[in-house]
């Protein structure tokens, strides 16, 4: 499970617990501007993301750490009705799909953080 933070211009994807083992990573920082958008993403282990280069996959179980199809992809998913996919611009990874507690919150807070509020 992954634990989503947004502050300063940044949001920051906080791998937790022994996901940091699996996925290989326990930080990712990207700046909102390069954030395009988020969305729930129920079939995350159903999709196929291509070549697992670094990480852990067992299909339909978890799907941990980097993945390659043509397109970089970062996954830390094990329940995938908890799962987010995170869309990339100027990235190296062109999408983070990542469980959280709450997708539906989670992906609004994000889309939220990177809309204009609306004038006044």
């Amino acid at each position: 499970m992954t634990k989503i933070e947004i502050e300063n211009g940044v949001m920051r994807v906080v791998v937790e617990g022994f996901d940091k083992v699996l996925a290989l990573h326990s930080t990712l920082e990207v700046p909102l501007a390069h954030v395009r958008g988020a969305s729930q993403e129920p079939d995350a282990l159903r999709e196929r993301w291509g070549l697992r280069l670094a990480g852990a996959s067992i299909p339909g179980v978890v799907a941990a750490g980097t993945f390659y199809d043509g397109n970089w992809w970062f996954l830390d998913v094990h329940h995938p009705e908890l799962a987010v996919k995170i869309d990339l611009d100027h990235e190296h990874y062109r999408a983070l799909v990542v469980e959280v507690e709450d997708p539906a919150g989670t992906a609004a807070a994000i889309n939220a953080a990177i809309r204009p509020a609306p004038p006044a």
